[in-house]
């Protein structure tokens, strides 16, 4: 599929901006906002691993990085914020405004894919951006860092764990239980936190296409 790839994205939020990588397939029939976990930035590789699937699927993705590379320093030594995820879910819902905005991506529906920490702040965002997000996926997340924004998340989500990431499982069905939009969570034979195993991260990567064909595709009548 021939898609059209433009890199080093600056977007602006405030006084600073956001780098990112946006991929637009031919044809695109929705676009996906990925949200990163602690200590990750748009270059993680099973981000992207995902992301080709989509892009394979006919779906526009965007990897950004929610912190600036002074921030991303600051973080490493400090750990302050990648747990901030009223900070990253405010910044996601920028992601959002603009790709409703960006004439490349306007009038295709917005999906978020949150990972770790990120699905907390996709979350966010989507209950932020309730008219905007029409699906969220999350992969080996913490939704329960959402707090209080679970309960009025309208967008479906997805909540997709590793069955041997036990802990993470608890937190997922004790979010899970909070919200009152259409979840699910899907558990991945054998994976652990980061889908290591060999084709664990490629089930996440099929299970994610199809909730966002469901959710972000045009209707055939």
């Amino acid at each position: 599929m021939n898609a059209q790839i433009l890199q080093s994205l600056h977007i602006p939020f405030g006084d600073i901006e956001l780098e990112a990588d946006l991929v637009v397939p031919d044809a695109a029939w929705g676009t996906v906002l990925f949200a990163h976990g602690s200590g990750s930035s748009r270059h993680s590789p099973r981000n992207r691993e995902v992301a080709a699937v989509l892009q394979q699927a006919g779906c526009a993705t965007v990897l950004a990085d929610l912190l600036t590379a002074d921030e991303e320093r600051v973080d490493v030594r400090t750990g302050q914020f990648r747990f901030d995820t009223e900070l990253l879910g405010v910044r996601v819902a920028a992601l959002v405004d603009w790709a409703v905005a960006n004439p490349v991506t306007a009038g295709l529906r917005v999906g978020l894919f949150g990972a770790s920490t990120g699905a907390a702040a996709a979350l966010i965002a989507a209950d932020q951006r309730p008219e905007e997000v029409a699906a969220v996926v999350s992969r080996g997340g913490r939704p329960d860092l959402a707090g209080d924004h679970l309960t009025s998340v309208l967008a479906p989500t997805q909540l997709i764990v590793g069955q041997r990431d036990h802990e993470v499982i608890e937190l997922n069905r004790q979010a899970m239980a909070r919200m009152k939009s259409e979840v699910e969570m899907v558990v991945v034979p054998g994976a652990t936190h980061l889908f290591e195993e060999p084709g664990a991260l490629q089930t996440v990567s099929e299970l994610a296409a199809q909730w966002f064909i469901r959710y972000l595709a045009p209707r055939v009548p």
